[in-house]
This record gives C-alpha cells, sequence and structure tokens, in this order.
C-alpha cells in the first residue's frame, strides 16, 4: 500500500523520478498480490493496486538503496536479521514521517482484522507522505 501511496504522491509533488519498490521482510508473501482488502481501498482512494508482486528484501537492496522505509518495529528486525547487525541510518519507520505518531510508533498492521484496519492503515500512510517527501528531497539534494 505504502509504495502505492508514495508513487502518486511523488508524483503529484514533483517527485516522479524517484524509484519506489515495495519488499517483504519474511518469505511467507513472496509472489503475492497485495492482499484484496488493500486493493479495495487504494482503488477507492485513487491509487493504482495492479501488478504487484511481494519480494524479500536483501541485504545488497538495503546497501543499495539512498532510503528504506519501514512499516513496524518487526520489519526492522527482520532487516536486521536479514543485514546481519544494525541497519544503516537510512532505514526509518514511515512513521517517523507522520506527524500523529509517536516516536517508534508503527504503521497499524491490518492484516488480522476487517477492512477498517486498512481504512486506519491508508490514512495513516498519506498523513506521512509530506514529511517523506521532504526526506526525499533532502536526499536528492545532497
Amino acid at each position: 500500500m505504502a509504495e502505492r501511496v508514495a508513487a502518486k504522491y511523488f508524483a503529484e509533488h514533483g517527485l516522479g523520478d524517484v524509484e519506489l519498490t515495495s519488499a517483504a521482510t519474511s518469505r511467507e508473501e513472496i509472489g503475492n498480490p497485495i492482499d484484496p482488502r488493500a486493493v479495495r481501498e487504494l482503488e477507492k482512494a485513487g491509487y493504482d493496486a495492479s501488478n504487484h508482486a511481494a519480494h524479500q528484501i536483501t541485504r545488497d537492496e538495503i546497501d543499495a538503496r539512498d532510503l528504506v522505509v519501514a512499516m513496524e518495529d518487526i520489519h526492522l528486525e527482520r532487516m536486521r536479521d536479514i543485514y546481519g547487525g544494525e541497519l544503516p541510518d537510512h532505514v526509518v519507520l514511515l512513521t517517523d514521517h507522520d506527524p500523529q505518531a509517536n516516536p517508534g510508533d508503527g504503521v497499524p498492521d491490518p492484516w488480522y482484522g476487517g477492512q477498517d484496519g486498512f481504512v486506519t492503515t491508508l490514512a495513516t500512510m498519506e498523513r506521512a507522505m509530506p514529511g517523506l517527501a521532504d526526506a526525499v528531497r533532502t536526499i536528492k539534494q545532497s
């Protein structure tokens, strides 16, 4: 979901040249499409939810990116395991850019709940986009 929200926001705010990708931190989702509940919320809000298949993030991918954005603490923990140690400073939580989030809060995981959870998750992601875009602009200027 976050990749699609970021792609639209970035395109609308002068960052359409930024390469975005979405990666899983576990092997369970490899090759799977976006959850149908997420597709419903994304499409209802005007986002493209097509043509996605999950892949697992690698240490090389973490090293190759200027910014890696995790959704939850568990994703940071799994990336530490994949990375083999402390993560670089360019690995952050999306909610680090959400003005309504507390430090260390993650994006609410809607997986085990109903459709309403995807509404909340989408709202959290949308709130974080201005701050994330500012971070990307800073990286591009350096």
